[in-house]
C-alpha cells in the first residue's frame, strides 16, 4: 500500500527487519491501540505517569509561547530524554550485551505504553482536559514520528492496519488536471505517482493548507504526505478512545486508591506543570539560608512575590484581614520562604491590627502553628503549588485567595498588572491572553520574563515555566542577588490534606 523511501549503503534494510520480534513491543512508535495487561505497583502507576506529564507540560507551555515546530522539537528532545527516554532498536543491535539492552528498551516502551492510558485516564474527565491531552501527545508522536530511523519507521508502518484505499488508476486518470493543479511539482509524474483516499475530516492540516484535492468529502492524499495521515489518523485514534474512557470512568469513583492519583495529575496538567516543587528557601551571598524576620516580610514580596501572593499581601496589609483560605495560603507560602513560627505570629498579630489580643489568640495563634506541625496532627504541610491554588478551593466573591490569572476577570486582571508592576499595553496584552486562553502558568511566567528583564522564553531560568509561588519567590531573589536564576532539586509534594483548624472568617 506505501512507497517508502529507503537509504543507500546504511544498512536501512537491516533495520527494518530488525523490529524486536518476540517482544512485547516491537517499535519505538505506538498507537496505543490496546491498553496495558500487566501488573505494576502504584508508586509505578503514578510515577511513569508524573514522568510523561512533565513531558506534555512542556509541550503545551510551548505551544502557548507560540513556538515554532524545531524549537519545539528541541524541547521535546531535551524533555523526554530526562523524562521519557525511547531508544530504537538500533540501539539494541549497535553494541555489544544487546540482550541487556534489549530488556532496558523493553522497560523504557513499556514506561511509555502505561504512562500514555494512566493520563487517558486522568485526562478524559472533561471536554477542555481532552482537547489539551490530545493537542500535547500529538506533538509527542510527532517528534517521534519524524525523528524514528527511516526504515524503523517505515517497519511499523507497515504493522498497522490503516483502513485507506489506494486511489484505483482509472479514476486518478480522471482527476489528473485537478490532481496536477493542488501539486504542481508532481505534475510531469502525476501518472506514476500514488493517492491514497482518506475522509477529508482524518487530514484538516492538509485540507487548511490547501495540500489535497477533495471530491465529495474524500481527500486525495500523495503517499509523500503520509506522515501527516499518519498523525491525523493518530490523533482521530484518541479523540475516540478518550470518549470511550470518559464514558466508562464513573465506574472508578469507588477506587480509593486510583481516584486521588487521577485528580492530582489532572490538577497538575490544567496548571500546566506537576506539583512538584522546589525547598525554596531565601539563600544569601554566604550560600546559606536567610532568615526571614516579620519586618522584612512586607518589602520582600513586593518586590519579590508573584501576583498571588502581592495581591493577598495589599489585601492584607489594606484592610488588616484575611479569611481562612487567603490566610492559609499565605502562611504556607510564608512558612515555605524561611519566616520562623515566632516570626510569623508577630507579622500575623501586627497585620491584625484592629483585633484584641484575646481575639488574636482564640482564633489565629492556633491556626498559625498548625501551618507550621506544631498543633493538631503536628504534619509539616507544604507550601500550596500553582496547581493546587488553581484546582482547589475556588475563592467566592469576597475573597482574596486563589491564582490572579486564573480567578481574576480580565478588567481585574488588568488593574492588579497596572496597579503592581511597570509593564507596556501590549505586554500586558499579552500576559491577559495568556490568561483567557487557560495558560494560567504561562500568563505567570510572561509576567516575570518581563519584570525581571529576562529573555522571552527563559521563564525562570533554562525555559523553567511557572509551578509554585516560592519557586517564583526564589528565582526573583537569585536574580536580585545577581545570581543565575536555575532549577534547583526538586522533591513532590505530599498529597495530605491542608490544615483546617478553626476556619473562621
Amino acid at each position: 500500500m506505501f512507497r517508502t523511501a529507503t537509504r543507500g549503503g546504511d544498512g536501512g534494510a537491516q533495520v527494518a527487519q530488525h523490529a524486536l520480534h518476540g517482544t512485547q513491543y516491537p517499535f519505538r512508535l505506538n498507537m496505543y491501540t490496546e491498553p496495558p495487561v500487566q501488573d505494576i505497583t502504584v508508586e509505578e502507576f503514578e510515577g511513569w505517569a508524573l514522568d510523561r506529564l512533565r513531558v506534555l507540560a512542556e509541550i503545551e507551555t510551548g505551544f502557548a509561547r507560540n513556538q515554532g515546530w524545531p524549537e519545539m522539537k528541541a524541547t521535546i528532545e531535551k524533555r523526554a530524554s530526562e523524562y521519557l527516554p525511547l531508544r530504537s532498536n538500533t540501539a539494541a543491535t549497535s553494541r555489544s550485551g544487546s540482550s541487556s539492552q534489549e530488556r532496558e528498551i523493553q522497560l523504557e516502551r513499556q514506561r511509555d505504553h502505561v504512562s500514555h492510558f494512566v493520563l487517558q485516564l486522568a485526562f478524559s474527565r472533561s471536554e477542555e482536559l481532552r482537547r489539551r491531552f490530545i493537542h500535547a501527545e500529538t506533538a509527542l508522536f510527532r517528534w517521534k514520528l519524524e525523528t524514528e530511523h527511516i526504515a524503523e519507521r517505515d517497519a511499523f508502518l507497515r504493522s498497522q492496519d490503516f483502513a485507506w484505499h489506494v486511489a484505483p488508476s482509472e479514476d486518478q486518470r480522471q482527476w489528473r488536471e485537478q490532481l496536477a493543479a493542488v501539486h504542481p511539482r508532481l505534475a510531469p509524474t502525476i501518472d506514476s505517482e500514488q493517492f491514497l483516499l482518506v475522509p477529508w475530516h482524518r487530514v484538516p492540516d492538509l485540507v487548511e493548507r490547501r495540500r489535497v484535492f477533495v471530491y465529495r468529502g474524500t481527500a486525495w492524499v500523495p503517499t509523500r504526505e503520509q506522515l501527516s495521515l499518519v498523525i491525523a489518523e493518530f490523533q482521530a485514534r484518541l479523540q475516540d478512545k478518550l470518549e470511550a474512557t470518559a464514558r466508562a470512568l464513573p465506574r472508578l469513583d469507588e477506587d480509593d486508591r486510583l481516584m486521588p492519583v487521577l485528580e492530582h495529575l489532572s490538577m497538575g496538567f490544567m496548571a500546566g506543570a506537576t506539583t512538584d516543587y522546589s525547598n525554596a528557601a531565601l539563600v544569601g551571598a554566604d550560600g546559606e539560608n536567610v532568615t526571614v524576620t516579620a519586618d522584612m516580610v512586607s518589602a520582600l514580596v513586593r518586590k519579590h512575590a508573584p501576583l498571588c501572593m502581592r495581591h493577598l499581601h495589599e489585601t492584607l496589609s489594606a484592610t488588616h484581614h484575611l479569611r481562612h483560605y487567603a490566610r492559609l495560603q499565605y502562611n504556607l507560602f510564608l512558612k515555605e520562604l524561611g519566616l520562623p513560627v515566632e516570626e510569623a505570629l508577630l507579622f500575623w498579630r501586627r497585620m491584625f491590627s484592629t483585633m484584641t489580643d484575646d481575639k488574636f489568640n482564640k482564633e489565629h495563634r492556633y491556626n498559625i502553628r498548625h501551618g507550621y506541625g506544631l498543633e493538631g496532627r503536628r504534619m509539616n504541610y507544604p507550601a500550596k503549588s500553582c496547581a493546587r491554588i488553581i484546582m482547589q478551593d475556588p475563592p467566592g466573591p469576597q475573597d482574596a485567595h486563589g491564582c490572579p490569572f486564573r480567578h481574576f476577570s480580565p478588567a481585574n486582571l488588568s488593574a492588579a498588572l497596572s496597579t503592581h508592576y511597570h509593564v507596556s499595553p501590549d505586554e500586558q496584552q499579552e500576559i491577559i491572553n495568556a490568561a483567557k486562553a487557560g495558560h494560567y502558568h504561562v500568563a505567570c511566567t510572561r509576567l516575570f520574563e518581563v519584570t525581571h528583564n529576562v529573555a522571552r522564553g527563559q521563564g525562570l531560568g533554562d525555559g523553567e515555566s511557572v509551578a509554585h509561588p516560592n519557586r517564583y519567590m526564589e528565582a526573583s531573589w537569585r536574580l536580585a542577588q545577581g545570581g543565575e536564576s536555575t532549577t534547583t532539586t526538586t522533591t513532590t509534594t505530599t498529597m495530605s490534606a491542608p490544615p483546617e483548624a478553626s476556619a473562621t472568617s
